[in-house]
Formats: structure tokens, sequence, C-alpha cells
């Protein structure tokens, strides 16, 4: 008898360390993408949608692609556009928070070499808790609204062919 309760309490034990390890697994990185730059720009941005079981915070961002790199937020001010650096973007749990043009996002700056369509390059992001995650960003033809393939994404921005 106190052997089925000794594997009874194993299996409980072991289900909900299983449980446990499931809701703090690891942040998901989805639709990273930047649109492709003119051949002479320093700068250009990257976008991505991140999600995690648990609470987190976005603290830092690098590429190998440009010299640095960070979280910028756009904002209006006084009915003017302003790009203010940002020292990090909160992550709740389990709700996807969407870098995207015209809000938060990932400033590219002294860009190696152009930002190429068709290509990509590696971003390194660095979490609070999940520490640092690495992603491919695929690069989009200039003036791209989203990543490649996601329907109503693909619009023109007025001055941008």
């Amino acid at each position: 008898m106190d052997m089925v309760l000794k594997r009874l309490a194993i299996a409980g034990c072991l289900l909900i360390s299983a449980s446990a390890a499931a809701q703090t697994g690891p942040v998901d990185i989805k639709d990273a993408w930047a649109r492709a730059t003119p051949g002479k720009a320093e700068n250009g941005a990257a976008y991505l949608t991140i999600v995690s079981p648990t609470p987190d915070r976005l603290v830092a961002v690098s590429s190998p692609a440009a010299k640095k790199a960070g979280l910028h937020t756009m904002t209006m001010d006084g009915g003017v556009m302003k790009m203010r650096p940002a020292d990090g973007v909160d992550v709740p749990a389990n709700q996807p928070v969407t870098l995207k043009p015209g809000g938060t996002h990932i400033m590219l700056q002294g860009l190696k070499e152009p930002l190429q369509a068709g290509k990509s390059f590696p971003l390194i992001l660095t979490f609070e808790k999940a520490g640092q995650r690495e992603v491919e960003v695929a690069v989009e033809k200039p003036g791209a609204m989203g990543p490649e393939g996601h329907a109503g994404m693909q619009m023109q921005m007025p001055g941008h062919r």
C-alpha cells in the first residue's frame, strides 16, 4: 500500500512540474522583418512580435549588421512625430507585443551594408528573465508594412515605390 501511495505522489509531482515547465517555456519571437534600405542609408529598422508564457521585459538588442541597435518609440508631440530611445519593452504573459512601423521598433544605426530585399540578418534580443534569443530578420522591399505573406500587409506608403 505504501508503494502505491509513493508512486501516486511521484506521478502527481511530475504532473505539477510538467505544467509549471509549460508555463515558463521560452519566449517566442515571430515575424521578424525589416525594410530594404537605399544604398547609402546608415540607419534601418527592424520589427517583430514577441509572445512570452510569463511576464518578461525586452531590455537590449544587438546585431552584427549594424554598429548599434536600440529600442525606439514613436510618439506624437504637438502634432509632430518624434522618435525617442526606450529603455525596454514590457512583455505581459501570453499577450503578443508587436514592434511595428510608427510605434515601438528596433533602430539599427551604422549599417555595415544596405539591407537588401530577399536577404536576412541576425538580431539578438536580451530579456530580463529569458536571457538572449537570436532571430533571423527577413528583409522586405522598401515601403513594406509587414512581413511578406501576411494578407493586406504589403501596402505602399505614400512617396515609397
